[in-house]
């Protein structure tokens, strides 16, 4: 584990060298960052560590993303997360994972009371609808390592929530 300053993240490439896979979940929120930090944090510290983890060797590098993601949505969440996406894509990985979770379901340290709301509510639907608008962080967490030990089809494998929760029981 290397700690790393990410206002001076070319400074740690050393952090980088030597790993054949890479994954990636880091993200803030808009209301802890501002505009300005969710993007910094979001795609810029997220393509940043792609380019040092492809110059340090790495072949398969797997991103955590939103359900939505798109480069061209009008919502900056969804544009910030497709901007990464593509970014990280045009570094040159031999292999490319981008999972798409729907609302993750975690417990979390910091009070976030809209987002409860919705864990509670969408919880319940979960038990209904298990695959339909979330997924627990333990089933993302499970996806994203049985994806790196399965058979690459393709450069670019791009999972949407319902195939993150049948990888992540697999």
């Amino acid at each position: 584990q290397a700690v790393v300053d990410f206002e001076r993240l070319g400074e740690h490439a050393a952090a980088f060298q030597g790993h054949d896979v890479g994954f990636c979940c880091l993200g803030t929120t808009r209301a802890k960052a501002g505009v300005d930090g969710f993007v910094r944090v979001d795609r810029d510290y997220v393509a940043q560590a792609a380019e040092l983890a492809r110059a340090g060797g790495c072949k398969h590098f797997v991103l955590q993303s939103s359900r939505g993601a798109n480069a061209q949505s009008h919502f900056l969440y969804l544009r910030v997360k497709g901007e990464v996406e593509n970014l990280v894509q045009a570094v040159g990985f031999d292999r490319c994972t981008i999972l798409r979770p729907a609302v993750l379901l975690c417990k979390r340290q910091e009070s976030r009371p809209m987002e409860w709301i919705a864990q509670q509510f969408l919880g319940a639907v979960a038990r209904v609808f298990p695959a339909a608008y979330s997924v627990p962080v333990e089933t993302v967490a499970r996806a994203m390592v049985a994806c790196v030990l399965q058979p690459g089809e393709g450069k670019v494998k791009v999972l949407e929530n319902r195939a993150i929760h049948e990888l992540g029981k697999a």
